[in-house]
């Protein structure tokens, strides 16, 4: 995710902000340290313009 993130020019913060969602949790799924649920899976997808699954083949 981190580098879907990177490659579209956003920083946590912005990603955050368009998913509705908060900095550090953005940060916690990047570092794998958040159990993210299938709502925010496609949340965070939708805001960098990707189906899920790519989220899991970054």
């Amino acid at each position: 995710m981190r580098e879907l993130r990177k490659q579209k020019g956003l920083s946590q913060e912005s990603l955050a902000l368009a998913c509705d969602l908060d900095r550090t949790y953005i940060g916690g799924v990047e570092r794998g340290e958040r159990n993210i649920s299938l709502i925010n899976i496609h949340k965070i997808a939708e805001a960098l313009g990707v189906k899920a699954k790519e989220l899991f083949n970054a």
